[in-house]
């Protein structure tokens, strides 16, 4: 693909090296998509080869004109660029996290006492599944260690105490519902909390060095805060309504969940330790990016948990998922910048600004969100559907007269949880529920159009309701976070 896109003549206004680096950028995301290799693979082979072409792909006559540049020593540490982000760290961080949360068991118990609580009948029982989901999210940045990782085994666990079992007619009993409630619950998470998923933070590195803006954590919770809560309040119902469990009363519930609490006995050190360490890295997070930088605090974090032995080296190395994940975000974080560097952005910015050209601010905004919320169902990632879009829609919105950049930038980064329900590999945790035997394929699409589309439709609300001059409008552009929340690694102009 790459090379037949490459053997094509550049477009009008497009510069030839940058049209080149397009293409390999293409194939790379078109890897990302197929999978013919691990995802960790493909980047790092894009960036290989984009290194190694540099001279022809990367730099402009301009610059290869200087009299003191190497274009192959520009190549490398262009390539190796990625590796040295802060962002991609935090990333990796965060798979550290979860290798916790299952060791000491912390996050079961945290689940465990929300379905003892809640679990009274089926609806209130998804409401736990719910709670769950959002008591975890503020600092589980991988969505696919929080719900697939920790919500996912309990919940698992419920459906056979109703004669519920998967691949059978009996799913529907109960089963099927828990399944749905618990991944619908954890998109809307996921858009919640800036540190509720891994892409996030990859985004806001993204709109920096896209647009120099920098997002808040407090600020980006609570912009979406008038629209997660009254998801998270439907999610349950609206399952309910479209996909209703058979069985209605729960009541053996709320003894299994006391009963398994008693088998894992008082808290144990490791989860005391490991919950309070874990506070203050949100703290950091929230509160302490004037005086740490979240990476540093996460960092800090497995320090301590490898000192106190929670965590143990060979836990570290023997992560798989966590090394391919960084290797995977670091060449995404250099291809990205590749497309701002050689100028495709810029080209793609005014081409698609052309076609909005006429349209009212508010309505150019809403046209980009809801193509960037439903190109999705290209993509079997958030991570290369940001990588491959959200630079090139800030710049076409930006170039809009009229267009507000911070409030464009926040309503597409809010997006990026919401839009993982509209396919069974919209997610990294929905190819988990769709394999579980409880949701079939066709009840899985079904739902995930209805569900999307009503998220699609309040992420618009907000849109409109948080246009400027609308009474709730952004905080003007400017280079430090607001909402009195903190950047994340990588979000401060350096």
């Amino acid at each position: 693909m790459a090379g037949a896109l490459a053997l094509m003549p550049a477009p009008a206004g497009l510069a030839p090296h940058a049209w080149y680096f397009a293409a390999i950028f293409a194939g790379v995301v078109a890897g990302l998509i197929l999978e013919p290799l691990p995802g960790g693979a493909v980047g790092l082979i894009g960036v290989v080869v984009t290194a190694l072409l540099g001279r022809w792909v990367l730099f402009s006559p301009a610059e290869l004109a200087k009299p003191d540049f190497s274009a192959s020593n520009a190549s490398l540490t262009w390539a190796l660029s990625g590796f040295s982000n802060s962002t991609v760290w935090l990333i990796f961080s965060a798979f550290m996290f979860a290798v916790a949360y299952e060791k000491t068991g912390l996050g079961r118990r945290l689940a465990l006492r929300l379905v003892a609580a809640l679990g009274r009948n089926t609806l209130t029982l998804g409401y736990a599944v719910v709670a769950a989901d959002l008591v975890l999210a503020p600092f589980t940045p991988s969505n696919t260690a929080r719900s697939a990782g920790t919500v996912y085994p309990v919940i698992r666990n419920l459906p056979p105490l109703f004669d519920s079992h998967p691949h059978d007619p009996s799913a529907r009993r109960i089963g099927s519902y828990l399944m749905w409630v618990a991944i619908a619950a954890t998109s809307v998470t996921s858009s919640m909390f800036m540190t509720g998923l891994a892409t996030n933070v990859l985004a806001i590195e993204l709109v920096r060095s896209t647009t120099g803006l920098t997002l808040g954590w407090t600020e980006w919770f609570l912009t979406f805060l008038p629209l997660g809560v009254p998801l998270l309040l439907l999610v349950p119902l609206l399952a309910w309504w479209t996909y209703p469990p058979e069985l209605r009363a729960a009541p053996a519930v709320g003894p299994w969940a006391r009963a398994e609490l008693e088998k894992m006995g008082r808290i144990t050190r490791a989860e005391w330790v490991l919950a309070v360490v874990v506070g203050g890295a949100l703290a950091c997070w929230v509160f302490g990016g004037s005086v740490i930088s979240p990476t540093l605090a996460a960092l800090a974090v497995i320090a301590v948990l490898l000192i106190t032995r929670i965590l143990t080296w060979e836990d570290i190395i023997a992560n798989r998922p966590a090394w391919n994940t960084l290797t995977w975000f670091a060449a995404l974080v250099a291809m990205a910048d590749g497309l701002r560097r050689t100028g495709f952005v810029a080209w793609f910015a005014q081409g698609l600004a052309g076609h909005l050209t006429g349209l009212s601010p508010a309505t150019a905004v809403v046209l980009l969100v809801a193509a960037f919320f439903l190109v999705h169902y290209l993509f079997a990632s958030t991570t290369a559907h940001a990588t491959a879009l959200l630079p090139m829609m800030l710049a076409a919105g930006s170039a809009l007269p009229g267009v507000d950049g911070r409030h464009l930038a926040l309503m597409l980064c809010l997006s990026l949880g919401l839009m993982g329900i509209i396919s069974p590999y919209g997610s990294g945790p929905g190819p988990v529920y769709a394999t579980s035997g409880y949701l079939p394929a066709r009840d899985f699409w079904r739902l995930g159009a209805i569900f999307g589309g009503v998220y699609l439709l309040g992420m618009l609300v907000l849109v409109v309701a948080t246009s400027p001059g609308a009474g709730g409008a952004p905080p003007p552009n400017r280079k430090e976070t607001g909402g009195g929340g903190r950047a994340p690694p990588g979000a401060r102009k350096k």
